[in-house]
């Protein structure tokens, strides 16, 4: 294992194995932390340790692929190609309470949705807790900009990387590392139910967020085949379940497609079922997606769609875009790059 996905109590295990006293797993932890490439710039350690580590346990930072800056709100886009030189997305969005990291948790996605680029060319492989971790370290020390926010939401599904994602968590919520709090954490899924029922026993005080987008199983079917295996009955029971277990209002995500999801009779049918679950709406314009024959909604479709669930008692926002200059939607950076690569 990395010793950058080790736990504290893990990592100076293996500092004791090598002889060393245990106050040293403090300080490599510290510094594996605080987003070092190298043993050598751990300068209060050894160099008979730092040597021994590099040589053992390899630190393997990700390198910058490509490096987009939005002009338009400052939002960067990063490509991260990994150790094994695969590559993975990372979204650095400035917001007037803080900077947001969006992290990507598997090489590609097996989930199938429609309107997604992160899908297309299915799942490579999944990501390990410290390519998490380096996501939201390097992003940090590479823009310059403090993170205080972290979404699950880039490439990949985070509950089919469950152990991992569970690591990852546990992780950045270290009061000995980046230290970010639960409640300034959302993972987002397109809805795997017993991992939404294992995630509820935790009680993590997250943001759930819930990948919805359509108010029946006739139009789910069609956008993500996900819903044949947990049709949205199922989904929305557990997540009744979710919130009883956790007390945490859940985030509904739902991307406006034009002509597939966003009539006022869509608008009501999601009223109806969801009477009696506390939510939020994040009403998302769709992102364009070259291999995609799915086109955003109308702003004015849009607007009515809001109006109608918030008139309904159900507080909708529609989601600020931002970086649509640097293509920083889920996936389109990544295969464009591949695209160009080979």
């Amino acid at each position: 294992m990395n010793l950058k996905s080790m736990t504290l109590p893990e990592l100076t295990a293996v500092i004791k194995e090598l002889r060393q006293p245990a106050f040293r797993g403090k300080q490599v932890y510290s510094w594996l932390h605080k987003g070092v490439r190298s043993y050598d710039e751990m300068t209060n350690l050894p160099k008979g340790l730092r040597d021994t580590l590099a040589e053992r346990y390899p630190i393997c930072p990700p390198e910058v692929a490509r490096k987009q800056v939005s002009q338009k709100d400052g939002t960067i886009k990063y490509l991260w190609r990994l150790s094994d030189g695969n590559c993975v997305e990372t979204v650095l969005m400035r917001y007037h309470y803080g900077n947001t990291v969006c992290i990507s948790t598997e090489v590609g996605c097996r989930m199938g949705c429609a309107f997604c680029a992160s899908t297309l060319g299915g799942l490579v492989r999944r990501l390990e807790p410290f390519e998490m971790l380096d996501q939201v370290l390097f992003t940090q020390v590479d823009s310059g900009l403090p993170v205080s926010r972290i979404v699950l939401m880039g490439i990949g599904e985070p509950l089919d990387n469950f152990d991992n994602v569970m690591r990852f968590l546990e992780l950045v919520n270290s009061p000995d590392g980046m230290n970010i709090s639960m409640r300034h954490i959302s993972l987002s899924t397109c809805g795997l139910v017993p991992k939404i029922d294992e995630l509820a026993k935790r009680k993590l005080q997250l943001t759930l967020s819930v990948s919805l987008h359509a108010p029946n199983d006739e139009i789910r079917n069609q956008i993500m085949p996900v819903n044949r295996a947990y049709p949205s009955e199922e989904l929305l029971a557990a997540c009744r379940r979710y919130y009883e277990a956790t007390s945490r209002r859940i985030s509904f995500e739902y991307a406006m497609i034009d002509g597939v999801n966003d009539s006022e009779a869509d608008a009501r049918e999601l009223l109806r079922r969801m009477k009696g679950l506390p939510a939020h709406f994040n009403l998302i314009p769709l992102n364009y997606v070259e291999e995609s024959p799915l086109k955003p909604s109308s702003r004015e479709a849009v607007a009515r769609f809001q109006k109608i669930l918030e008139d309904g008692g159900i507080p909708a926002t529609v989601r600020r875009t931002l970086g649509g200059d640097i293509e920083a939607s889920c996936g389109q950076l990544r295969r464009k790059y591949a695209k160009e690569t080979t």
